[in-house]
C-alpha cells in the first residue's frame, strides 16, 4: 500500500487529494521528497513551520470566509447582505491570520502527544 493510500484511508479521502496536498507542501518547501518515492520529510524544523505556512501553501490566497458571489444583483438584501459581512469577514482573516502566525507545527506535535498520552489513561 502506498503512503499517500495509506494517509487517505486514515483520513478517509481520496489518495489523489492527499498526493495533490502534498504537492502543494513540497511547492511550498515545507517538506521534500523523491517522486516515485512516498517517504516525504520536513524541509524545516518544525518549529521553524507556522499553521500560516501550511495554511498559505494548502489554500493560497483563498479566504477563510468568502462572500456569496452568486447574489442576485436584483435582490437588495443579498447584495446588501454582502456588503454588510465584508469588513467584518476580512477582520476574521487577519485576527486567524495573525493567530497562524503563531502557532508552529512544534506546538501542535507537542499537543498531539499531550492529547494521546491522556487518552492511554482512560
Amino acid at each position: 500500500m502506498s503512503r499517500s493510500t495509506a494517509i487517505a484511508a486514515s483520513i478517509q479521502t481520496n489518495p489523489a487529494f492527499v498526493r495533490q496536498i502534498m504537492m502543494k507542501l513540497r511547492k511550498a518547501k515545507l517538506i521534500s521528497s523523491v517522486t516515485g518515492h512516498a517517504k516525504p520529510i520536513l524541509a524545516k524544523l518544525p518549529e521553524r513551520i507556522t499553521l500560516f505556512d501550511i495554511y498559505k501553501a494548502v489554500e493560497g490566497d483563498k479566504p477563510l470566509l468568502h462572500l456569496d458571489t452568486h447574489t442576485n444583483p436584483e435582490c437588495g438584501v443579498g447584495v446588501n447582505i454582502q456588503f454588510a459581512l465584508h469588513d467584518y469577514y476580512q477582520e476574521v482573516q487577519e485576527a486567524a491570520e495573525k493567530r497562524m502566525k503563531e502557532i508552529n507545527l512544534q506546538d501542535i506535535i507537542d499537543s498531539y502527544y499531550q492529547k494521546a498520552k491522556g487518552l492511554d489513561k482512560i
